[in-house]
């Protein structure tokens, strides 16, 4: 955001779904935008509604983010859903910045999800004009404590990127290089990532089914439940049964349309499936437990 958002403009704007990644709001804080908040609901797939947007707000627009799967929702972002955000920033003249660190967790191995880059050269947009893809190793290789990833796009903001961060000195360090070279190179503990992924939400969504209403993500290793008050489900069931979750309200903020986060919670399958599997049993008993008062 720094490399890019130019301050000096009057009232710059970065546009960002809602629920989000926090990283995207405090980035904008810190480059002197305002950050607005694109609501993602169930009836649009939890997708931000671009169309809904007016002119004059696109105008100011710097910087719009995109997170495909979406994080906390799984929710995939369509070809022709990146096609339009591709049209308004072609017509508007803003950086689409994709966070895509979800994109190799996914269900079916025939159906990965598209990727900005992908759509824009389709688009003969072969320089990637105004896109930046975000990736990562957290997830597709289950080392998020390594802290290593990719930007790629276009080339003069990766030039302006590049110089921002020599003078902030935070390479990534020579011996994180090195580990990474072997997670980057190798695809086959990747797909049996998502084979384990995949035999989590088989085992886990019937048994939540019993109790909650749940919906299997098109990718990503989340469950987006609704529960009611969030807050008071998550203490609960931490309290009574020893298992955390995240308020769905902590990772949305509240617009004149509502918080969309509120009244669910983000459940992360990321322990071991027999793991996983007593969790699920935990909440269910726990979901039964409060039916009972």
């Amino acid at each position: 955001m720094q490399a890019v958002v130019d301050s000096s403009q009057p009232t710059p704007a970065v546009l960002m779904p809602n629920p989000f990644y926090q990283i995207y709001e405090g980035a904008a804080l810190l480059a002197g935008a305002e950050p607005v908040y694109l609501n993602c609901d169930r009836e649009l797939g939890y997708l931000p509604n671009l169309d809904e947007v007016d002119a004059a707000l696109w105008d100011r627009c710097q910087v719009l983010f995109l997170c495909s799967p979406g994080n906390p929702t799984g929710a995939v972002m369509p070809e022709a859903y990146l096609r339009r955000a591709l049209e308004l920033s072609a017509q508007h003249g803003f950086v689409i910045a994709s966070d895509e660190c979800y994109s190799e967790i996914y269900p079916d191995e025939a159906r990965p999800p598209p990727g900005l880059l992908q759509v824009a050269h389709a688009m003969g947009n072969s320089t990637f004009e105004r896109c930046v893809v975000f990736h990562s190793l957290s997830k597709r290789s289950s080392v998020p404590g390594l802290r290593s990833g990719f930007a790629a796009g276009d080339a003069r903001l990766m030039d302006g990127f590049r110089l921002y961060r020599t003078y902030h000195g935070c390479a990534v360090p020579v011996y994180t290089q090195l580990a990474s070279i072997p997670a980057w190179q190798d695809e086959a503990h990747v797909r049996e990532n998502r084979r384990l992924y995949h035999e989590k939400f088989t085992a886990v969504v019937p048994m939540l089914r019993e109790v909650l209403d749940v919906e299997s993500p098109e990718g990503a290793f989340y469950l987006w439940l609704e529960v009611g008050e969030d807050e008071a489900f998550a203490r609960g069931l931490f309290e009574q049964q020893y298992v955390t979750v995240l308020p769905g309200s902590y990772l949305a903020r509240d617009t004149p349309g509502g918080n969309p986060g509120r009244g669910r919670v983000r459940i992360s399958l990321v322990a071991s499936v027999d793991d996983c599997v007593e969790a699920a049993r935990r909440i269910v008993a726990f979901v039964r437990s409060r039916e009972l008062r």
